[in-house]
Parts: C-alpha cells; structure tokens; sequence
C-alpha cells in the first residue's frame, strides 16, 4: 500500500538537517520499498504494508539508528490523503494554495483545545477541523498568526506536522504515480 510519511521540524534552520538522498538511503535500508522524497521538507512516499502506528514507529527508528536523530512523522495511506484533499472545506475562499496549510496529526484533538484554537483564528484566518486534520487558511501569511504559532508548535498535546496545499496535492499526485 502507498504510504505518506510526513516528517516534523526538519531543514528549518540549522537543525535537524537531512538530505533527502540519504534519507531515502536509509529507509530503503530499513527494509521500505518504492521510497521517494519530494522537496526538502520531509514528505516521504513508500509502500508499506504496516499499520500507520507500526509505520510511524519503524521510519522513526530508522531516522534515529541511520541518522542519530529523533524526528516524530505522522503517516497518511494514499487514500487517507486523497480524502483530505476531496474535504477541502475551505475550497471557496482559500486563494493562495501557499497560505492555504493543512495540519496532519496523530490523533484527533479533543473538542475543547479546537474550540480553544478557533478562538485564535483572526479574521480574515480560517480554521476548520476534521477529524485528524486541522484545515487553516492565512490570507495575509503566518508571520504574524496566533493561530499558526500554536499550531506550529508543541503545545497541540498530539504529533502534527503542517503543509500547504500545493505539497498536500502534489503529494497525492506523486501517490498515484
């Protein structure tokens, strides 16, 4: 089965620095096949078998015996990501695919932390939750968004990792391959 693997927190300045040929290397070593990369963010497609928590759990410790380096990913099969794409629940006002990020996490949030997040979203922002994806829109970027500082960091409580809406369709593309 085509899997997405999505990497958190990587080529973002001077940490956490992977180069993609190497990290195909090392998940192709690790026993993942048809492993490809696109762009330098992180988004890994493989074909895997295992269930999404196996699969989080091997390509993280392959990242960490390959590379030394501890990197949480989130894992969607190729019909998981197409189901996000068809959602598209900010379709009528998201412009700009740049501005437009989808935030994938482990699980899904409790009803209270997105109330909490909603609150965050100033207009013209946009926020829609569904179900293990969190839909944002940033007319105006993320310099300067509450929203995205919490969404981009740590406080969510769950593993998440965000992309814009060209990679999330380019992504699915690639998938189809």
């Amino acid at each position: 089965m085509r899997q997405i693997v999505l990497l958190r927190g990587i080529n973002l300045g001077s940490r956490n620095r992977i180069a993609m040929p190497r990290l195909r290397q090392v998940l192709s070593e690790a026993g993942f096949a048809d492993v490809a990369t696109y762009l330098q963010s992180g988004n890994v497609l493989l074909t895997s078998d295992a269930a999404p928590r196996q699969l989080e759990a091997g390509v993280e410790r392959a990242i960490a015996d390959g590379l030394g380096l501890e990197i949480d990913v989130v894992v969607r099969s190729r019909d998981e990501l197409a189901a996000v794409v068809a959602r598209n629940p900010l379709a009528e006002i998201a412009a700009n695919p740049k501005r437009y990020l989808v935030t994938f996490l482990r699980e899904e949030l409790s009803p209270e932390t997105v109330a909490e997040l909603a609150t965050l979203a100033l207009a013209p922002e946009r926020l829609v939750a569904i179900g293990r994806e969190l839909y944002a829109w940033h007319p105006e970027g993320v310099a300067r968004s509450r929203l995205w500082a919490r969404l981009a960091g740590r406080a969510l409580g769950v593993t998440a990792t965000a992309r814009n809406w060209t990679t999330v369709t380019n992504l699915l593309a690639l998938a189809d391959a």
